[in-house]
This record gives C-alpha cells, sequence and structure tokens, in this order.
C-alpha cells in the first residue's frame, strides 16, 4: 500500500467495488480526474465491456468511461491488489455490504489501511444497523472510526453537472483526503463529522423520494411535493434527533440537498417506484422490471423498526411501509394522511441519543 502521507493532490491508485450505476460513474469521475481506477464488478460482461470498449453494457450504457479505469472480477479481488490500493471505495448496496466486508476484511491492516470510502444509503433489514456498525461488525472499530461517507446523486457526477457533496468521518484527516481525492471545480465537497447523520439522511431521503414519485404518479403538482419534501425532512431530523445526530446535518447536503434534488427527479429509482405506485402498478410488477436495487424499497423496513425502538412517530415513512409492505391502497394512505389532526410543525424529541450513543460506544468514542 501507498504511504498514507503522499499527497493526495497526486493521482491515487482507487479500487471501487460495485460495478452498478454508483460504482460506475464514480470510477469515471475519478479516472478523469487523472487517478489509476479499478473497477470490480460481479458481471463478466460489464468487466470484458469496460476493458475492451469502456462501456458498461448493463449501467449508464451510452456513456463513454475513463481510459484510466481497469475493470476486474468477477471474483472478489484479493490481498495482492488491496495492498496495492491507496483507496478503496464501497458502492455495493446496503442489505451484501456485510458478506463482501467479511470476505475482505482479512486483507485490511487494522493499523495501516487504505482510505476506505463508502457511498451506500440504506439500513440492514434485520439488525436495522447503519453501514458504521456493519464495517465494526466486520472489520473491526478502527477501521469503522476511519471510514468515510460520501452523499451523492450519480446523474450529477456522470454528466459533469456542478455538483456539491458531504463528505463526513469521525476522523477528520480520513475526511480530509477523501474531499481532495473528489474534488474538482464542478464536484466541490464538503466535510462534516456527524457520520451517523449523514448516513441516516442518505437512506431516509429514499422513503420520502417514493412518497414524492407516488403524489407525481397520482396526479398531484409542485404545492403536494413541496409539502412532501418540507413535511419529510421535517421526519427525518426528528429520526436523526432521536436517533442521536446532530440534527443540523439534515439541513446540509446529505439532508436537503439529496432529499429535495431525489424527489425531484424522475431518473431517481426511488421516485420511479412511487410514481409507477402511483399509476396503479403493484410493487412486485415494478420490482421485477426495475433492473437494478430502489434501496429506499428496502430501507422502509429499517426505519420502520428504528420508529418502533425509538417510539417516535413519522407519519409519512410509516404510510410509505404500509403501502410496500402491508398492502394498504395508496389512494386511503393519501387520504388517511391528509386527514390527520392539526399538529406542531417543528416537534423534535424531548429523548434522544440512544442509539447513536450505543454505537459510538461501540466504537470507543463516548
Amino acid at each position: 500500500m501507498a504511504s498514507p502521507t503522499r499527497s493526495f493532490w497526486e493521482p491515487s491508485k482507487v479500487l471501487v467495488f460495485g460495478g452498478g450505476n454508483f460504482g460506475s460513474c464514480l470510477a469515471d469521475h475519478l479516472g478523469d480526474s487523472d487517478h489509476n481506477v479499478y473497477l470490480w464488478s460481479r458481471q463478466e460482461e460489464v468487466v470484458k465491456s469496460l476493458n475492451e470498449v469502456h462501456r458498461n453494457p448493463i449501467y449508464l450504457k451510452d456513456h463513454q468511461f475513463s481510459v484510466n479505469i481497469t475493470a476486474v472480477g468477477p471474483e472478489l479481488p484479493g490481498k495482492t491488489l488491496i495492498d496495492d490500493m491507496d483507496v478503496l471505495l464501497f458502492a455495493i448496496p446496503t442489505q451484501f455490504l456485510r458478506e463482501n466486508l467479511a470476505k475482505l476484511q482479512s486483507y485490511l491492516d487494522r493499523k495501516k489501511h487504505p482510505l476506505l470510502i463508502f457511498v451506500n444509503k440504506g439500513i440492514e433489514i434485520g439488525t436495522h444497523a447503519l453501514t458504521l456498525e456493519i464495517i465494526a461488525d466486520t472489520c473491526g472499530t478502527e477501521i469503522a472510526k476511519a471510514a468515510t461517507f460520501i452523499i451523492l446523486t450519480r446523474f450529477a457526477v456522470v454528466q459533469r453537472q456542478p455538483t456539491s457533496v458531504s463528505v463526513t468521518s469521525f476522523t477528520d484527516s480520513e475526511a480530509q483526503r477523501a474531499a481532495v481525492l473528489f474534488h474538482q471545480p464542478h464536484f466541490r465537497c464538503y466535510t462534516g463529522s456527524d457520520p451517523i447523520g449523514t448516513e441516516l439522511a442518505g437512506a431516509l431521503k429514499n422513503v420520502y423520494a417514493i412518497a414524492a414519485g407516488a403524489a407525481d404518479g397520482l396526479g398531484f403538482e409542485n404545492n403536494t411535493r413541496a409539502m412532501i419534501i418540507t413535511r419529510g425532512l421535517a421526519e427525518m431530523t426528528r429520526i436523526g434527533t432521536a436517533y442521536g445526530a446532530d440534527p443540523l446535518t439534515f439541513l446540509g447536503l446529505a439532508g436537503v440537498g439529496d432529499l429535495f434534488m431525489t424527489c425531484s427527479s424522475p431518473t431517481s429509482r426511488n421516485y420511479s417506484v412511487g410514481f409507477r405506485l402511483g399509476k396503479g402498478e403493484s410493487l412486485d410488477s415494478i420490482i421485477d422490471s426495475l433492473g437494478s436495487i430502489a434501496e429506499g424499497v428496502t430501507t422502509a423496513k429499517g426505519v420502520k423498526m428504528i420508529l418502533d425502538e425509538l417510539g417516535i412517530k413519522a407519519r409519512i415513512a410509516m404510510t410509505i411501509y404500509e403501502v410496500l409492505y402491508e398492502g394498504k391502497d395508496i389512494q386511503t394512505a393519501v387520504r388517511e394522511l391528509l386527514e390527520l389532526p392539526l399538529s406542531k410543525e417543528i416537534d423534535l424529541p424531548s429523548a434522544t441519543g440512544g442509539p447513536a450513543k450505543q454505537l459510538m460506544e461501540k466504537l470507543g468514542l463516548y
């Protein structure tokens, strides 16, 4: 592994795990930034096509990818390649992260390891664990404390549209390294120190994107979407505060920024799920034809468990859970939401911090 003290203004060796939408577009951005990028995919046709013609035959099919990308797979990379990397970037869906980290953890030196970046969004089904806890369980607390998290939207990256992202870690120096790695005039990075809040925001907003898509599918217009985004942000902040995150995190790029983008974009997979539900399609039919994972569908289960544990209310999130998993008719769900009694606009919980405190104690940070 290259020296961790080297300047990250210089080209770095980056191994990206995951050849889907997120992994491919981030590999392309880093390749265009003159880094030496290795992209692991479990699909042999993706590996072959990227290496031969610099195209991904499954995701972002019309895009010509950077010549600085070398695809590897379908077998997981071994210790030799990992030891030679400066950066490991994980773009693996949350529900599959644990099994892959368990396979890779023996290759990581707990005291001297590459920069570790995670861009997945979601809450693990069954355990309702955040990515931080999955990392701690599989790779140890030292690696979890150094892990860095980036919340972003893939299409802004691949189209080179001006965009900003939140880069957070419990270790400030690691967040700074990740920011320097990614930063370009069109890709501005802002660092922070609340990875728990960043993770929650990135996961929760996908549930509200389903709600926004459903509203559009039902024929509602901009006022309704604005209501969902605003009330969704209030629910996200309430959940995050009760969990133990910094409520200000939800007013930043990882919170309201990503929420607004995902709830307003027809290219969002989660928005698309909601839109098609609003048009009357069944969830099974939507998932079968989607072609990729919509994290909000699985995250809704984790949110339900967290709400039950925390004992707080988030009516929009719960309604999405009921539509997805309890068969509630979407027209009935809308009517029940609109007929809820009056309530305070800002209603943060008085009891805060339980799950975050437990996680930070696990990491030796509390």
